[in-house]
């Protein structure tokens, strides 16, 4: 079996690579029983460092200092790469643009997904730059389909928790608790269909693949899936 060589950009969460490594070692499994797993190289960044760049709105740097990440993913032989986040791609357009090696997009992934089981309104729960920026918007907007995000407050009390909590590998019930109130309201208010979990941290802590009566779209999963795709060509 001849695959792609796989470059991840990773440590954006250290728990979300964790997962990426896991799931993309066990999307081979069930094909051979030869060990015949595909070659990964990870790159893992310093989230803190990107975070306050992403928190002074420094997008030029922030373009930079992931294109450091990929060209060294170049280097090491990778023949195509992906970001093991949701926040980076704010800045994704223009780093594809740019990048030395094809990229594979979370957002793009979740819009198959979408499409795929004939979804109408998803809701987006992810980070402040994630709920934020428009990079979902402008996806699933040129296919006239609305993100639905919640209200300001609970946008604040998400992103707080996943960086004082989950993004540390802390998973409290009252914290999921929290954020399962956050979906039903949503679900009552906003008559959203499905939730994206636009953090790839989020699964870790939302482990049902239903809350409050929708499904919630995993984005890591998604996102695996295409990279296991595209490493098979």
């Amino acid at each position: 079996m001849t695959t792609k060589r796989i470059g991840l950009v990773g440590g954006l969460g250290p728990e979300a690579t964790l997962e990426y490594y896991k799931g993309i070692i066990n999307a081979f499994k069930g094909d051979n029983t030869s060990l015949n797993y595909p070659e990964i190289i990870i790159y893992s960044m310093n989230l803190s460092e990107l975070i306050g760049m992403m928190s002074r709105k420094e997008y030029d740097r922030v373009i930079v200092y992931l294109l450091g990440a990929i060209d060294s993913l170049k280097k090491a032989g990778a023949d195509f790469a992906a970001m093991g986040a949701n926040s980076p791609h704010l800045v994704f357009d223009e780093l594809s643009q740019v990048s030395p090696l094809p990229l594979i997009s979370i957002v793009e992934s979740a819009y198959d997904e979408v499409r795929r089981r004939g979804l109408q309104r998803p809701g987006l729960i992810g980070t402040g730059f994630t709920m934020s920026g428009t990079f979902y918007q402008d996806v699933f907007g040129k296919r006239e389909i609305e993100i639905i995000l919640p209200e300001e407050p609970e946008r604040k009390i998400i992103h707080e928790k996943l960086f004082t909590e989950i993004e540390l590998g802390i998973f409290k019930d009252e914290t999921r608790d929290l954020l399962i109130r956050i979906i039903e309201k949503m679900v009552h208010n906003q008559q959203i269909d499905c939730l994206i979990l636009g953090c790839t941290e989020f699964p870790l802590i939302l482990t049902e693949e239903k809350y409050a009566g929708i499904p919630m779209l995993n984005t890591t999963q998604l996102h695996i899936d295409a990279i296991v795709k595209y490493c098979r060509g």
